[in-house]
């Protein structure tokens, strides 16, 4: 952990009222100077790093856009069309060194004796469309609180999915420093069938944002205090079509050993259309993630 002395700040420091290069107006809520509106999320992503009142959720929790949007109108918002609102898909950024295949499945890594500032982060994974996306892999890994990575286990590291919503949710610590770069949490992204989005997640307030070359506003987590805690949230958008409706099942099964709605552990070993796969990281298979369409999950042998 090197000496640099802010933590992750209650209020976060640069102006809330920027995004990417577009300014919202304080008075309408429209965008100006990057030739686009802002979108729903966006606007209410800003008014939470602005420090607004914003509604907590039953468990104390910091709402996500959709819930602030809700209780604000006092009724649900309807479907957006098409996400033509100002959302891009989440930028891509480098794995770096650090990366391990083979993660446990969990939402928490916080285990006996972690040290550090409790960090809570959620949010939902879209599709382009606006869609939800359930079932997308994400796994994380980050620093310790000295700014170490563990190479030899999994400490702080680990994956999910996410729910029949889109939802996700992450129990970790603040990362700490190292030299070079600011506080950032890794992760991949990873819907069924489709490619892997690698990225990273960043802190608001932070003095060495300035001087990460990797660093990158549109990738800022909304941040702040949450008792002896804190509390984070991120939306992802996944450059993937977004279909809420159930696809029609196969006509027929598979080629192989291979199924849906198995556990397979890492190391376990199955055949699919004709070749031979090793798991790489323990899940519950489901339609969409055959083991050609996975490469986080599966390596091919043969």
């Amino acid at each position: 952990m090197t000496s640099d002395t802010p933590a992750i700040p209650d209020e976060p420091g640069p102006d809330p009222h920027t995004r990417t290069g577009t300014r919202i107006d304080a008075d309408t809520g429209t965008g100006t100077g990057g030739g686009r509106g802002i979108s729903r999320k966006t606007l209410l992503r800003a008014a939470v790093a602005a420090g607004a009142a914003v509604p907590l959720l039953a468990t104390g929790s910091i709402a996500l856009a959709r819930d602030a949007a809700r209780s604000a109108a006092g009724r649900p918002l309807p479907p957006t069309p098409s996400c033509d609102d100002g959302d891009d898909p989440t930028p891509d950024q480098m794995e770096g060194p650090y990366f391990r295949p083979n993660s446990p499945p969990r939402t928490d890594l916080v285990t006996p004796g972690t040290a550090g500032t409790r960090l809570t982060v959620s949010g939902y994974v879209f599709g382009r469309d606006c869609a939800p996306l359930a079932g997308v892999l994400l796994d994380f890994w980050q620093a310790d609180d000295a700014g170490a990575y563990d190479m030899a286990g999994y400490t702080l590291r680990g994956h999910q999915f996410t729910d029949a919503t889109g939802a996700f949710t992450l129990r970790t610590i603040v990362p700490g420093l190292y030299p070079g770069r600011t506080r950032h949490i890794h992760v991949k992204a990873q819907a069924p069938g489709e490619p892997v989005l690698t990225t990273q997640l960043y802190f608001p307030g932070e003095p060495r944002n300035s001087t990460d070359a990797l660093f990158d506003p549109a990738l800022l987590m909304n941040v702040r205090g949450a008792g002896g805690g804190r509390e984070g949230s991120f939306d992802f958008v996944l450059d993937v079509d977004g279909d809420p409706a159930p696809t029609d099942p196969p006509t027929g099964p598979p080629n192989g050993t291979w199924a849906t709605g198995r556990s397979y552990a890492a190391g376990d070993a199955v055949t699919y259309g004709g070749g031979s796969y090793r798991c790489l990281q323990a899940h519950t298979s489901m339609a969409g993630w055959e083991p050609p369409n996975v490469p986080a999950l599966w390596r091919r042998e043969s």
